[in-house]
């Protein structure tokens, strides 16, 4: 029942969200154990940039802190995507609310230089 719920939230997002080339969609996908992030450009369905949560490695400084890990992950991405002249970004949250580590993520892409 959680599931069916889930997917109902995140199809009633993306029937709103597109992504183009010029701005691309920021999905943000929550595992158990990692968080991933993607720059989608949907007219071609061509994923422009990624980061994970395992492409971090191993950073002392962060150790176990979850927020700062995903405030890290948007910075990443939005510095990926400026060195491909994107500055301009659609953010889709998927099915998950807007707090914590999905909220950390869009701060942190933000605090890299992306529009939303």
């Amino acid at each position: 029942m959680k599931k069916i719920k889930f997917e109902k939230r995140k199809l009633r997002t993306r029937v709103k969200i597109n992504g183009t080339n010029e701005r691309p969609r920021i999905s943000v996908f929550k595992s158990n154990k990692y968080l991933s992030v993607q720059a989608i450009n949907d007219d071609q369905s061509v994923t422009i940039a990624s980061v994970t949560e395992k492409s971090l490695g191993k950073l002392g400084e962060l150790g176990k802190d979850g927020m700062a890990k995903a405030k890290e992950l948007g910075k990443m991405l939005a510095e990926k995507l400026i060195k491909a002249k994107i500055k301009k970004a659609v953010f889709d949250k998927g099915g998950y609310s807007y707090h914590g580590k999905i909220k950390a993520v869009a701060e942190g892409a933000r605090e890299g230089g992306l529009n939303f």
